[in-house]
C-alpha cells in the first residue's frame, strides 16, 4: 500500500509539472482573479486526472495474461517515455512549451463541443473540461498503469490501486495549489522560470526511467535467448 501510494505521488507530480493548458490557465486566472479561482480550477483538473487514472487501471487489468499485448506495451512505453523526456528536457521557454502542448485540431474541436454542450462557467468545471479534452493524459496513464502493475509497484487489488489514485490526487492538487498561490501573489515570472526548471527536471527523470525500462527489456530478451 505504501509503495502504491508513493508511486502515485511521484507519477502524479511528474505529469502535473510540465507546462500545459491547465498550468497556464491556473497561472492566468489566479493572477487575475485570485488564489481561490486558480485553486478550484486545479481541483477540477486533479479530479479528472484521478478519473482518467482509474479508467486506465480498469482497462489495463483486462490485458494481463496476454504475452503479445504485454510485450507491445513494454516497447511502446519505452518509446513514449523517451519522447516525453526529450520533449520536457529541450523546452526553452514558456511560449515554446505552450506551442508544444497546444491542443491538436481534434482536441480543439472536442473541447469546443464540450463547452457548447455543458457551458463550464465555474472554475472547477473549467479545470475538469480542460483535462477531459486532452486524451493524451489518458494515454499517459494507460502506459504508466501497465508498467506499475507489471513491476508490482501497484498490486492487482483495488485497495492498492486506490492508494495509488490517492497519491495521484494529492500530488496533482498540491502542485496546482502551489501554482495558484504563486500566481495570485504576483510571482508569475518566478513561477515561469521555476516551471521551466522543474519541467526539465521531469524530463531527466523520465529519461532515467526510460533507461531503466530499456535495460529491463534488454535483460528479458537476453534471458529468453539464452535460457
Amino acid at each position: 500500500m505504501i509503495i502504491s501510494a508513493v508511486t502515485g505521488l511521484v507519477s502524479g507530480l511528474l505529469l502535473a509539472i510540465p507546462i500545459g493548458p491547465v498550468n497556464l490557465t491556473i497561472m492566468n486566472e489566479a493572477a487575475r482573479w485570485g488564489f481561490r479561482r486558480g485553486w478550484f480550477i486545479g481541483l477540477g483538473a486533479a479530479s479528472m486526472e484521478v478519473l482518467y487514472c482509474s479508467i486506465a487501471f480498469a482497462g489495463v487489468s483486462s490485458f494481463f495474461g496476454r504475452p503479445l499485448i504485454e510485450s507491445f506495451l513494454e516497447v511502446f512505453s519505452f518509446l513514449f517515455l523517451v519522447f516525453l523526456g526529450l520533449k520536457f528536457l529541450l523546452t526553452r521557454s514558456v511560449e515554446t512549451a505552450a506551442r508544444l502542448t497546444q491542443n491538436s485540431q481534434f482536441e480543439t474541436r472536442w473541447e469546443a463541443r464540450l463547452q457548447a454542450r455543458f457551458h463550464p462557467h465555474s472554475a472547477f468545471m473549467v479545470g475538469w473540461f480542460r483535462t477531459l479534452a486532452n486524451p493524451g493524459v489518458l494515454l499517459f496513464w494507460i502506459i504508466l498503469a501497465g508498467n506499475f502493475m507489471a513491476r508490482g509497484w501497484v498490486g492487482p487489488r483495488w485497495a492498492a490501486k486506490g492508494a495509488c489514485l490517492t497519491g495521484v490526487g494529492l500530488a496533482t492538487l498540491s502542485w496546482f495549489t502551489m501554482l495558484s498561490w504563486a500566481a495570485s501573489h504576483g510571482v508569475g515570472r518566478l513561477s515561469e522560470s521555476a516551471l521551466l526548471r522543474m519541467e526539465r527536471a521531469s524530463g531527466v527523470v523520465l529519461l532515467l526511467l526510460a533507461a531503466v525500462h530499456g535495460g529491463h527489456i534488454a535483460w528479458q530478451l537476453a534471458v529468453h535467448r539464452h535460457p
